[in-house]
């Protein structure tokens, strides 16, 4: 079975606020078997527009992505973000040959 991904790409408005965010959201990726791949770290951008920071997080299933991001533990976690922050979130299922 293929994995899942979010990916999520984010500028940061107000990092103090945005703590709030990192603590819920640790339940309902801690429930659906999400795991840090990437979180912030140095890049480059050789293509496109860029954001402050990037995340890779990697669920046991595409479905897990799904369910997690739909949850309302994450429902709740997002309306935290979406206060103090801009992004884009792609949630991918993983190659499997």
């Amino acid at each position: 079975m293929a994995k899942g991904y979010w990916i999520g790409r984010i500028d940061v408005d107000d990092p103090e606020e945005y703590k709030k965010y990192i603590a819920a959201n640790a339940g309902p990726f801690a429930e659906y078997g999400g795991r840090f791949v990437v979180r912030g770290g140095v890049f480059e951008n050789p293509e496109g527009t860029a954001r402050q920071r990037n995340v890779v997080i990697e669920f046991p299933s595409y479905q897990a992505a799904l369910e997690c991001y739909n949850s309302d533990g994450y429902q709740h976690a997002k309306s935290l973000r979406v206060a103090v922050s801009k992004g884009d979130l792609v949630i991918v299922e993983g190659y499997d040959p």
